[in-house]
């Protein structure tokens, strides 16, 4: 990987510029020409380091989302992930090293959605049940990863915002449209909010005002380059959960996403009796000891060590795209 292509992935994870030539404005602090910066992108998706130019979105404040998984017998494993994989509300599905083997996440327009496709999910595989895991509260999930070794963009949520009772906000046909577009994130081109405006039947300048506005209003979370961390050789991840009672979770919650080495963290409900636990790490690292040594500081730091807790290395990658919250023309059609 070049000085380019490092910078491009290091630099731009989030506050992408909005302004009519934003790949212009990135060629002007690399010292690049805007085809160049363009080229490199397109590369990198192409090549699978970048998932897409565009937004993630914050947990709650638009659709439905859940956490699923299921105990899948081992011979049956690549079938039903597959199968699971073709759904288009679901965007991310792992296999990780625990009874329940297979994780996958569901997003929809609703929770009623999110719902009936879990259940239908549950019908099709013929599995046994499906643990539905649905967040309470989130208290760290902008994920960033350093490329060049520097420290990873990092911004935890502030708590000025109720996450556990999220108030939606109401979209005009025209916002929704937005929404449905830029899941698919922003053009390759000289002018993508231009693109962008075109497609959904809204101005440039609209178009971009409405993302500043779902920035400042914490409809986005973040705006910018999203990598893929498994191409970047993060490979020994482990999900960490634990059993802290509902009254400590919020605090214990909070100490933890403060280290520097966990990438996610946030609480879910429990699926009792099969699933005690409501407090979830994420931990990406390039090698396991690494991972199982930063895990041990955790619990020693964050006054973590008399909660019961497990770890869930992943083993298998099945699928891992940008939410879908709104259906595309193309995932409409497919499972129409």
């Amino acid at each position: 990987m070049d000085t380019l292509d490092e910078r491009l992935l290091d630099d731009f994870q989030r506050d992408f510029p909005l302004v009519p030539r934003p790949y212009l404005e990135l060629a002007h602090r690399l010292g690049a020409s805007e085809d160049d910066v363009i080229t490199a992108l397109a590369r990198l998706v192409n090549q699978g380091s970048v998932s897409r130019v565009g937004a993630t979105f914050v947990p709650g404040r638009i659709g439905a989302a859940t956490l699923a998984t299921m105990s899948v017998p081992l011979q049956r494993l690549r079938q039903v992930a597959e199968l699971i994989s073709s759904f288009p509300e679901v965007n991310h599905n792992y296999e990780r090293e625990h009874r329940y083997n297979l994780w996958f996440v569901v997003t929809g327009a609703d929770k009623h959605q999110v719902d009936a496709r879990v259940q239908e999910i549950e019908r099709a595989a013929r599995c046994g049940p499906v643990l539905s895991l649905p967040m309470v509260e989130p208290y760290h999930v902008d994920l960033g990863f350093a490329v060049s070794g520097a420290a990873a963009p990092r911004r935890s949520f502030g708590h000025d915002f109720d996450y556990a009772r999220p108030q939606p906000p109401v979209f005009s046909p025209g916002e929704q449209q937005l929404l449905t577009a830029l899941q698919e994130g922003l053009p390759l081109v000289t002018t993508p909010y231009a693109a962008l405006a075109q497609r959904v039947g809204m101005t440039e300048a609209a178009v971009q005002a409405t993302l500043e506005r779902w920035l400042e209003s914490r409809v986005i979370n973040r705006l910018g380059v999203i990598v893929r961390h498994h191409e970047l050789g993060y490979r020994a991840n482990a999900m960490v959960v634990w059993d802290v009672p509902d009254a400590e979770v919020r605090a214990v919650g909070r100490r933890a996403a403060a280290a520097p080495y966990v990438t996610l963290c946030y609480q879910r409900r429990r699926c009792l009796p099969d699933w005690r636990y409501n407090l979830y790490c994420m931990i990406h690292g390039k090698e396991r000891a690494g991972v199982l040594a930063q895990i041990a500081a955790l619990r020693a730091n964050c006054d973590l060590m008399p909660y019961p807790y497990e770890v869930l290395f992943s083993r298998q990658r099945f699928k891992q795209r940008g939410a879908r919250y709104a259906p595309t023309a193309a995932a409409a059609v497919a499972h129409g």
